[in-house]
């Protein structure tokens, strides 16, 4: 086991210990236990820093349990492994220009100033040279409303999925939040997670599908079903595309194929918008949430869940036992139909929310708001640039 310093590449590992199990929702629950303690220690199986490398991408996960995004990046032959601190971690949206990160009261964005890279402390991994350096610019605060998956649309306008409220937003400051659509069945604007809607699929810049738990309009309506009565949705229509799910997470439109999490039963699904069913792509080793792709490969967060109030009998408890379930990310070869990599937390995370691909992007760095930088680092207009001083 590795721990996750912030300049320690992590090698490839045997298969890990089974570590204690979590409950695996993005707001506290029923039984759930503390957060973990100590630093997070990984494992990595298979050749998932060759991935990374070969693609010139790196990945940010988010783990709100711990309150930190991880950064996961190549170097050499292994994996390094950096992480910044946010207020409980969830939804991350990303552009060729900034990343925007949701936590409990607010929507941190921060944007990519290549010029500040010359100023950083050298990196320790002499065989990967930063090739961005993103600076925290602006919080937005919303309040809690349990910000859950975000994404950049057409003109970097941000989707936000707001759970507690049951709709999809904007920013529109000094507003808290602009709703812009909520499932027909949800009649009014609440502050009481009516049906758990919580992932977002975008399509050509503006969101084209949604996830929920159950189709509700009463006060946490979705908990006595949750296990078989999630549902995706069409975005404007709201017309219901399938249901049946178990908690599912994370639609995305890649490919021209529509793929959804179902979150409950572990598996990654690809959806038949016609027929109004999903078959199963892959079943993997843990309560899955948080999706991305690059070429053909595809991005899996793995959560672990134990029996509790709230995720007591689930299908992926009875299919895998707890020792086979485990916290991580896994990597499917889409093209090939078999998991490729993956990473496993053995100890330190529980949680996995979000994960994005960062591409064209190989070795970021994310600064954090107290770093001395941030103080002296001004990024100014062109116009603005024309009046400064030689």
């Amino acid at each position: 086991m590795t721990p996750t310093d912030p300049e320690t590449p992590a090698a490839p590992a045997a298969e890990p210990a089974p570590a204690e199990p979590a409950p695996a929702e993005g707001t506290p629950a029923d039984g759930a236990p503390p957060a973990p303690s100590g630093p997070p220690t990984i494992e990595v199986i298979g050749d998932f820093a060759r991935v990374l490398r070969e693609n010139r991408i790196s990945l940010l996960v988010s783990t709100y349990d711990t309150g930190r995004v991880f950064i996961l990046r190549a170097v050499g032959g292994g994996l390094n492994v950096h992480f910044v601190a946010f207020d409980r971690a969830m939804g991350i949206a990303a552009n060729a220009r900034s990343i925007a990160v949701g936590s409990t009261a607010r929507i941190h964005e921060l944007f990519n100033v290549p010029a500040l890279i010359p100023r950083l402390p050298p990196s320790k991994m002499k065989e990967s040279p930063y090739d961005a350096c993103f600076v925290p610019r602006s919080d937005f605060v919303t309040g809690d409303v349990q910000i859950h998956e975000m994404a950049y649309g057409s003109g970097d306008e941000l989707w936000f999925v707001n759970t507690r409220f049951s709709c999809l937003c904007t920013r529109n400051p000094p507003h808290s939040f602009e709703p812009r659509w909520r499932p027909p069945f949800v009649k009014g604007l609440s502050a009481d997670d009516r049906c758990h809607l919580n992932g977002l699929a975008m399509v050509d810049g503006r969101p084209g599908y949604v996830t929920a738990f159950a189709v509700s309009d009463e006060p946490a309506g979705w908990r006595p079903t949750k296990a078989t009565s999630g549902l995706v949705m069409e975005v404007p229509s709201g017309r219901v595309v399938t249901s049946g799910l178990s908690m599912p997470h994370s639609p995305r439109w890649y490919a021209n194929r529509l793929w959804v999490l179902d979150s409950g039963r572990g598996t990654i699904a690809l959806v038949d918008r016609d027929a109004g069913t999903t078959s199963t792509f892959a079943d993997l080793n843990g309560f899955t949430r948080g999706l991305d792709f690059h070429r053909n490969f595809a991005f899996v967060g793995l959560s672990r869940v134990r029996e509790s109030n709230v995720f007591g009998g689930l299908p992926l408890t009875e299919r895998l036992p707890e020792s086979e379930r485990f916290c991580g990310v896994q990597v499917i070869d889409v093209s090939a139909g078999r998991i490729a990599a993956a990473l496993k937390f053995t100890s330190g995370v529980n949680e996995i929310f979000a994960v994005q691909v960062l591409p064209g992007i190989a070795f970021p760095e994310v600064l954090e708001r107290d770093d001395e930088l941030v103080a002296t680092c001004y990024s100014l207009s062109p116009q603005a640039l024309a009046q400064v001083r030689e």
